[in-house]
C-alpha cells in the first residue's frame, strides 16, 4: 500500500480535483456528470485510498485540460506521459497503446513510410501528445493542428487532410464514419497513460508513483482494464 501524504500536497483544496479527458474512449466513455471507464475506476481507487473526497474535472481537449494546469483547476490528471511537458511530473505508466493513422478512400498512402512526405497533411488534435512527438518526427508532412480529436477526425471526413493520427481505438470509430478509409498497420508511436501532478509538489508526486507501482504489481491496473472491456492495450512493466 502507499504511505500516507499530507493532504495540503496532494489536494490543497481539501478535494481530489482529477482532470480527465472524457474523448479518448480508451479510457473513458459517458459524458460530464456520467463518466466511467479506467480512469474513473482508478481516479476513485486513488480517491479510497488517500480518504480525500474525489471531484472529477471533466475537458473536451488536451488544450483545455492544460490550460486548466496553468489556471489551477486540478491537481492530478490521467494523461498520456510526455516528459517534455513543463509544469507537471508524470508518473511511470500504467497502460500504453499505439499511435497510428486512418487515411481516407483511395489514398495513395500504404504504409507509414508513405505519410511523411511534401505535400502531405495530417489532422491531429492539438497539444496532444500525438501533435508533440510528431512535430519533433516529421520531417516533410504538414500537421493540421485542432483542438480536440472529434474535430480532427472531422478535417479528415471533409477531406482537408490526407491522414488522421490518433489512437487506434480511436481511428476504429472514425472508420466506421468513413467507409473504404484504412488504418494503417505499424504505430508512429507508443502512447503511455501516467498520472501528473503540478510541479513542486514532490509528495504528492512520490505518492502517486508508489500508486501507479502498487496498482500494476498488484493487477489491479490489468483488472480495470479488463472489466472495461479495452482490447489492445497493455500495462508496461
Amino acid at each position: 500500500m502507499t504511505p500516507p501524504v499530507p493532504l495540503s500536497d496532494l489536494a490543497p483544496t481539501g478535494k481530489l480535483r482529477i482532470g480527465i479527458m472524457y474523448t479518448n474512449p480508451i479510457l473513458v466513455s459517458g459524458s460530464p456528470g456520467n463518466l466511467r471507464g479506467i480512469v474513473v475506476d482508478l481516479a476513485q481507487e486513488l480517491a479510497r485510498r488517500t480518504g480525500i473526497p474525489l471531484e472529477i474535472v471533466p475537458y473536451e481537449t488536451s488544450a483545455a485540460r492544460w490550460h486548466g494546469l496553468q489556471s489551477g483547476d486540478w491537481d492530478v490528471t490521467f494523461s498520456a506521459c510526455d516528459v517534455k511537458r513543463d509544469g507537471v511530473v508524470f508518473t511511470a505508466p500504467y497502460l500504453e497503446s499505439e499511435g497510428t493513422y486512418l487515411v481516407p478512400p483511395a489514398s495513395s498512402i500504404r504504409n507509414m513510410e508513405d505519410v511523411d512526405h511534401e505535400g502531405i497533411r495530417i489532422a491531429v488534435s492539438a497539444h496532444s501528445s500525438l501533435d508533440m512527438h510528431l512535430s519533433d518526427s516529421l520531417k516533410h508532412a504538414r500537421l493540421e493542428r485542432i483542438p480536440g480529436a472529434p474535430a480532427a477526425a472531422e478535417l479528415l471526413i471533409a477531406g482537408k487532410a490526407d491522414a488522421l493520427a490518433g489512437l487506434r481505438q480511436q481511428l476504429m470509430r472514425v472508420q466506421l464514419r468513413l467507409p473504404g478509409s484504412t488504418i494503417l498497420d505499424g504505430r508512429f508511436m507508443a502512447i503511455q497513460q501516467a498520472l501528473a501532478i503540478p510541479a513542486g509538489r514532490k509528495a504528492g508526486a512520490q505518492y502517486l508513483r508508489d500508486f501507479v507501482e502498487d496498482i500494476k504489481k498488484s493487477g489491479l491496473a490489468a483488472q480495470t482494464i479488463e472489466s472495461n472491456g479495452i482490447r489492445g492495450v497493455a500495462v508496461p512493466p
